[in-house]
């Protein structure tokens, strides 16, 4: 089929067969320090000693038994004086320190035996012993660190900025006239290259690769379109500078007549191709990579098919979810809000999906249109707005409805100027 001449894009389809159909183009939180257990307080002792009749010294009584850990450990008691005779209780020894960091406890000093009825009065009884100092508490555990918040508006605009500060094309070294394909250099491919991952991150998909052979074949196909100065899937065995590898190349391939690093914003807006968005498909496709770039002067081919990618996301929307720079949806003259919003899948059938976007819980009406199946993806539809356009500031809230499995998101768009 040959390409629209409006837009000079084409994508590829892939059928069951795999042939190529149509043109389209913290802070950390401390923890409290462990508490270490508290003691028990001494117990006094206690003794007697038997009555003399002359009035004998009663005996000693026997020592006041130790007392278990407290936060400041008691001194036992002293014991008391037999009848009839001096007594001299021992002092009880203070119980030992525990409790939080641990005190020394200090035992106060025993209390004297009582005068025995007959004999001489008791002695007083020794002083206490210091209690022992409790043992310091263990140190708390520190506190896990907490995870990064998510970036804002700033994060997402510093990548834009930073991923589109140099979209040099190069210089083609090839030639038409002795049908040798060149290159467009290494830091022009990596700058296609970033454009693509760029667009997918924001698309929360994973990042993808180039792969020399394909980068190869696509320089052959670009050659091709470029010798020619016509685009298509499928050229002719007679067109001039006609490879093998640029053919398949040409079958596999988004293909543009604008140069590798400027087509693929034109392949995010995709204009001409109302009917399957199918570059845009493929670039946002779970299956895709790695990738080839190819290019020249006028034209380029860029190898979205055949990919050994496994996203696996359920579906994917474009604008996506979250914060979108207003200049991803309208980086040059033509916008998304032209050729349409879009939403694919490979497992949800959007076959009779309805659409409501709203702002501020105000709807904001859409027209909604069924796109080709097995571009990037098995089922697509883009709605485009009806009466109003997308402004930096607004948060879009989509609810598409009447299909298996409900899709809500919202797209916040900041200005990324």
């Amino acid at each position: 089929m040959k390409p629209p001449a409006t837009n000079g894009l084409t994508a590829r389809v892939k059928t069951s067969a795999l042939a190529l159909l149509v043109c389209g183009g913290v802070s950390l939180g401390a923890c409290d320090s462990a508490i270490g257990p508290q003691g028990g307080t001494g117990t006094a002792g206690s003794g007697s000693g038997a009555a003399g009749t002359t009035g004998a010294a009663g005996t000693n009584g026997s020592a006041g038994a130790t007392g278990s850990a407290g936060t400041t450990g008691a001194a036992g008691a002293a014991s008391t004086a037999g009848t009839g005779g001096s007594a001299s209780g021992l002092a009880g020894r203070g119980g030992s320190a525990g409790g939080r960091g641990g005190a020394a406890g200090t035992g106060p000093a025993g209390r004297g035996g009582t005068t025995g009825s007959a004999g001489r009065g008791g002695t007083m009884g020794a002083a206490g012993s210091a209690g022992n100092v409790g043992t310091t508490g263990g140190a708390g555990t520190t506190g896990a660190a907490g995870t990064t918040g998510a970036g804002g508006s700033a994060d997402v605009c510093t990548r834009w900025k930073a991923d589109r500060a140099d979209l040099s094309e190069g210089t083609w070294t090839g030639d038409v006239t002795s049908c040798t394909p060149g290159d467009i250099g290494a830091t022009a491919r990596a700058n296609a290259l970033r454009l693509v991952n760029l667009y997918r991150a924001l698309a929360q998909l994973p990042a993808v690769v180039t792969d020399p052979t394909h980068d190869a074949q696509d320089q052959a196909c670009a050659l091709m379109m470029r010798a020619n100065n016509t685009i298509s899937h499928t050229p002719p065995t007679t067109w001039t500078c006609y490879t093998a590898d640029g053919a398949t190349a040409a079958g596999s391939s988004n293909v543009s007549s604008g140069r590798a690093v400027s087509s693929v914003d034109l392949y995010m807006i995709d204009p001409g191709n109302a009917t399957t968005i199918g570059h845009r498909r493929w670039i946002l496709s779970n299956s895709l990579g790695p990738i080839g770039v190819g290019g020249t002067d006028k034209a380029s081919c860029m190898w979205t098919l055949n990919g050994t990618g496994k996203a696996g996301k359920a579906w994917t929307a474009w604008p996506a979810p979250g914060q979108i720079p207003l200049q991803a949806v309208s980086p040059r003259g033509t916008t998304v809000d032209m050729t349409g919003w879009s939403v694919q899948s490979d497992s949800i059938n959007l076959a009779n999906a309805q659409v409501m976007v709203t702002v501020d819980g105000a709807a904001q009406p859409v027209t909604v249109t069924q796109l080709d199946a097995n571009y990037g993806s098995k089922y697509a539809i883009r709605f485009n707005p009806t009466g109003w356009t997308t402004q930096a500031g607004k948060t879009y809230s989509v609810a598409i409805s009447n299909i298996p499995t409900a899709i809500n998101y919202d797209v916040q768009i900041v200005d990324c100027p």
